[in-house]
């Protein structure tokens, strides 16, 4: 992979009206951007092909980028979230913001297959696009100007290496997972087992449970009873499925922190809540608050200018109580 790419064609900026393209569109500021038909202020579109409803992070990521890209500071943010995460939808809206013709293209994929042949057409079209959050497979950094995001694979490494030192005399975990196909899925089991390293903690089992902290609870219950709760570690790849899993522990009869220890990947505030009163063992961070970056980068972008082709957001660790307790008044998430 390149460090850095060139935008070859420099996009000139648009002026537009109010467009509809079918879609569930919004901005963060008023949608009514009707002009006074001779105004000389161009307005810059950004088609945002997003997730949707998926947990407290990805409603402060998108919260995030609708706040930065505002009417405010220029630009008509049209915002599309996937239907039941569904990447049909996502490609369908992928489609029509190239044939309307936005300025640029954000992107977070439901899936991280299956995006060579829309990439291509925006690329024809001279729309760049900018990955936000979860990378695409295979990755071919020339269909895209950057990746903004955490590095997934060193913050579940760090977890891992937390976790085989926690754990020196071994030990039974398992893993919850995010959905399948999705690639922070892949990166984050990545990470953890090169932190794990060569400890001796015993893998008992892994399961997706879809980052939801219904089904983080209902798996963990299974695994529980499975193993006659012979678990000492749970490695839950996102902070609700982690919530999830400590009321599964607690209704158990287990006690976390003691029979039981739980890390998660996000640092949503509920989990830093969580951690504080114990019932969390380690909260990863996951920054979801990139959308000043993102702004720089589109506007680098349609000036030409070079980008680096993954652009990692900075993200902390917490591994106690004391130190959540130290950030939870300045939350934002």
């Amino acid at each position: 992979m390149s460090a850095k790419k060139r935008i070859r064609v420099a996009f000139g900026l648009a002026a537009v009206g109010a467009l509809t393209i079918g879609l569930a569109a919004c901005s963060s500021g008023d949608s009514g951007a009707g002009g006074d038909g001779g105004g000389s202020e161009e307005i810059t579109t950004v088609g945002f092909v997003a997730v949707g409803p998926e947990g407290a992070w990805r409603e402060a990521n998108e919260s995030n980028i609708q706040d930065t890209f505002s009417e405010e500071a220029g630009y008509e943010l049209k915002y599309a979230p996937a239907t039941n995460l569904d990447q049909k939808s996502q490609i369908d809206a992928f489609t029509s913001f190239v044939d309307e013709g936005v300025d640029v293209i954000l992107l977070s994929a439901t899936e991280a297959s299956g995006w060579e042949d829309s990439l291509k057409r925006a690329q024809e079209a001279e729309i760049p696009v900018i990955l936000l959050d979860r990378g695409i497979e295979p990755d071919d950094d020339s269909l895209y100007v950057t990746r903004i995001a955490p590095d997934n694979v060193e913050v579940a490494k760090e977890v891992g290496t937390w976790a085989a030192a926690t754990f020196p005399d071994g030990g039974n975990y398992v893993v919850l997972e995010g959905p399948a196909g999705v690639g922070v899925v892949n990166e984050r089991n990545t990470g953890f087992d090169e932190g794990l390293g060569d400890s001796s903690l015993t893998k008992l089992d892994a399961q997706t449970a879809n980052w939801s902290a219904e089904e983080g609870k209902s798996v963990f219950e299974t695994m529980l009873k499975s193993s006659n709760n012979d678990i000492q570690l749970v490695f839950a790849q996102n902070d609700e499925m982690g919530l999830g899993a400590a009321q599964a522990a607690e209704e158990a009869g287990l006690v976390v922190g003691e029979d039981v220890k739980i890390a998660t990947i996000d640092g949503t505030k509920n989990a830093m809540q969580a951690l504080a009163d114990g019932q969390l063992s380690y909260v990863h961070e996951y920054n979801p608050l990139f959308g000043e970056t993102a702004l720089e980068v589109v506007e680098k972008a349609l000036a030409g200018e070079d980008v680096d082709s993954y652009i990692v957001v900075p993200s902390e660790a917490f591994d106690s109580a004391e130190a959540a307790q130290a950030v939870l008044a300045d939350r934002k998430y």
